[in-house]
């Protein structure tokens, strides 16, 4: 039997390498498994600059983890207008703002319950 944590780090770390090939901005991971009736068992939030930089985020997300895993997210919303793009992969959700949306929403504080990583840039 494969170990679902397992599959969900692969996961997580693929979407992550996904963002970073693209130098999307402060990448947040929230670990929401210890926290009660959460829609999924990871969000991974980052920022893009842009339309253009939120969109090519999404591509490469989708490229990388379809390369690597076979995976292809359930569901993709707000690829038309790029300015907070959430990608659906069941278990990981991924939420690609543009700067100014993100702090608007400040998805971090909503769920300010779950364990929070930094990923550091290179950039």
């Amino acid at each position: 039997m494969v170990n679902k944590k397992v599959i969900e780090t692969n996961l997580v770390n693929e979407i992550v390498n996904g963002i970073e090939n693209v130098k999307g901005q402060d990448i947040q991971i929230l670990d929401l498994r210890a926290i009660d009736n959460t829609p999924c068992d990871y969000f991974i939030i980052c920022s893009g600059t842009s339309n253009t930089q939120v969109s090519a985020i999404v591509n490469a997300v989708q490229k990388h983890v379809s390369k690597t895993l076979h995976e292809k997210p359930y569901h993709t919303e707000g690829e038309e207008m790029a300015e907070w793009v959430l990608m659906d992969y069941v278990d990981v959700v991924v939420h690609i703002f543009q700067k100014h949306i993100r702090e608007y929403y400040n998805i971090e504080e909503l769920w300010g319950d779950a364990e929070c990583t930094s990923i550091a840039s290179n950039y």
